[in-house]
């Protein structure tokens, strides 16, 4: 059976083969990004720096480091005495909705890969808010890895009340001619047979008033021309939230998806060159990427039935443009 270090290299290679054929194409002109807006808590703008990480991607070696913790969000028990599993939990979009969960009274299982000093940095925020954590490797594309993560979790903690399906793989390409299927497939188990598996693993578990919160993307919402395999995975999340909300709502289990646009987390300057990471987001209306700590609020908000017990099957955009 592969491993998680397996996947990882696997992805490596994928990056090293992409990073290969961009290397040896002539780059057109960048732009530049203009202002930026700023609505609330001022968040880094302008040009990011030109870093490009290894895949999967370690939030600990970012130069600019993701902002994650929400210092201004005060977590009032709407999650209080619950069980939630966050699956690529140890960085990014993953990190912060896991320590605001726990700010909200959950108990909190992250499922990564094999970024095991993220991981266990997310863990120390976790149990800093109060609340217990475990971190679980393992490659989601394997569904008896999900199936025992899960089992694990329940064994531990007695019950589940949440999983936020997170996990993904990105590698762009210039043209379809570059997607092999090895490529294709990496992308296409990682992105949505990982839902599939987690969701279903969950779904003996989850009483009525639990909750499923898949990651989506504005990629699945409007395509994008680089990120052709992603991108279906992303149309594909979305179609199997709505999909899946209305098979279970009979059973009280709500399922939602969060689309964001554009934000600040190793997935990115894993995928992109040093260059055009720099101009990160500021194609968007606000004229720059979102921090993690823009979208977890957002899971807290489908997560809570205090919240939002009357939602289910929604794509919630949040992308940073007019009209998104």
């Amino acid at each position: 059976m592969a491993t998680q270090d397996d996947a990882a290299n696997k992805q490596k290679a994928i990056q090293n083969r992409q990073d290969q054929r961009d290397a040896s194409m002539q780059k057109g002109d960048q732009g530049s990004g203009g202002g930026a807006a700023q609505t609330g808590v001022q968040q880094p703008s302008g040009d990011f720096p030109a870093q490009h990480l290894a895949k999967p991607g370690l939030e600990a070696q970012m130069e600019l480091k993701p902002k994650f913790m929400a210092e201004q969000y005060k977590g009032s028990g709407k999650l209080a005495g619950q069980v939630a599993i966050v699956t690529g939990g140890d960085s990014g979009i993953g990190r912060a909705v896991a320590i605001l969960f726990a700010r909200e009274g959950a108990d909190v299982a992250i499922l990564y890969l094999n970024e095991h000093e993220d991981a266990a940095e997310t863990q120390r925020y976790i149990e800093a808010e109060g609340q217990k954590c475990i971190t679980i490797a393992g490659d989601v594309k394997d569904m008896e890895f999900c199936q025992q993560a899960v089992d694990q979790v329940v064994a531990k903690w007695g019950r589940l009340d949440v999983l936020v399906n997170n996990a993904a793989f990105q590698e762009h390409a210039e043209s379809l001619l570059d997607l092999t299927e090895d490529r294709f497939d990496e992308t296409m188990r990682t992105n949505i047979y990982g839902y599939f598996h987690m969701a279903k693993a969950c779904l003996p578990y989850m009483k009525r008033g639990a909750a499923i919160i898949n990651t989506g993307s504005v990629t699945g919402l409007k395509g994008s021309k680089k990120l052709l395999d992603y991108s279906t995975t992303k149309g594909a999340i979305h179609a199997f939230t709505m999909s899946l909300a209305a098979n279970l709502l009979d059973q009280g289990i709500r399922v939602n998806a969060v689309a964001p646009g554009p934000v600040w987390t190793p997935l990115n300057p894993a995928d992109q060159s040093p260059e055009d990471i720099t101009k990160f987001g500021q194609s968007t209306t606000f004229g720059r990427p979102a921090q993690p700590e823009e979208m977890s609020p957002a899971y807290v908000y489908l997560a809570s039935n205090v919240c939002s017990g009357y939602v289910t099957g929604v794509v919630l955009p949040i992308t940073g443009s007019v009209g998104e």
